[in-house]
């Protein structure tokens, strides 16, 4: 057997870790204390920032931290010690090097090393940086949550016609760079020196009305921006629309799959019945 003789520990262990269904209270009560301790953990970041705030309460905040290491920390190692149960990393030392590297996991390594970095480091400056870093442990949510799981999935079935859109959005950004430039130039030489320097008027009325720092005074550049701000509008509801689409299709799959409280697999409609 590629991953070593069977544990029932293991077992256990690993369909607490990974499937989360309403028949097992101990797989979905795990779930809901790191969902809550994620979030109070971005919280704790956030007002460890206010100040005089976060210097009274500099210990209480170190030492929930030091908690929240540990859970996760406890839970990184049991996901890559009962990572060998999945077929896909079956095997006990190539497999878990593929867990390792993909991305949940990366994210669950992310969460935990800028605490032992800090160890290392006595740079100020790198040390204010991992700090920052702790907020990546926002994106564990993603594998407590079903919504973003179903976010992640419509954003990899999508992925070609998005990338399509962000094609047309550079292009659309380019001309209307370049087109205000060559109108604006004369008039606004400092703020429209250049394309790169007219990439930020672009850039603020493609995506919202415009901040009012930088705007068209000639008639050309009026014409034109208007023209922008309208083609703005319905460039970006391009992917709105793909991404409405795609999670629509995503819902409509959901709800026509079971997942096996045995096995945590998914089982459709037809093979429900087909066993029934």
């Amino acid at each position: 057997m590629l991953g070593g003789p069977k544990s029932a520990s293991r077992v256990r262990v690993h369909k607490v870790l990974t499937v989360a269904t309403e028949s097992d209270p101990l797989s979905r009560n795990f779930d809901r204390f790191l969902l809550v301790l994620i979030l109070f953990n971005v919280a704790a970041v956030v007002a460890a920032s206010v100040q005089p705030f976060g210097s009274q309460y500099a210990l209480q905040f170190q030492g929930f931290e030091t908690f929240s290491v540990a859970i996760f920390s406890i839970e990184y190692v049991l996901r890559v010690w009962t990572c060998v149960e999945d077929p896909r990393y079956c095997h006990p030392v190539k497999g878990r090097i593929r867990y390792i590297l993909t991305p949940l996991a990366l994210i669950d390594l992310l969460a935990v090393l800028p605490f032992y970095l800090s160890f290392i480091t006595t740079d100020l400056r790198i040390l204010r940086v991992l700090r920052v870093f702790r907020l990546l442990r926002m994106a564990k949510i993603a594998r407590y949550s079903q919504t973003l799981q179903i976010f992640g999935r419509v954003l990899v079935a999508t992925r070609t016609q998005l990338l399509l859109t962000l094609m047309l959005m550079g292009v659309l950004l380019l001309l209307s760079s370049s087109l205000l430039y060559a109108v604006e130039q004369q008039a606004q030489p400092e703020a429209f020196s250049s394309i790169p320097a007219a990439m930020w008027w672009a850039i603020a009325t493609l995506t919202t009305v415009g901040y009012g720092d930088i705007y068209p005074v000639t008639a050309w550049g009026k014409l034109f921006g208007a023209l922008i701000s309208i083609f703005g509008i319905g460039m970006f509801a391009l992917p709105t629309g793909v991404l409405g689409a795609a999670f629509l299709e995503e819902i409509r799959h959901a709800k026509k799959v079971t997942t096996c409280p045995h096995c945590g697999k998914e089982i459709t409609d037809d093979q429900l019945k087909e066993r029934l």
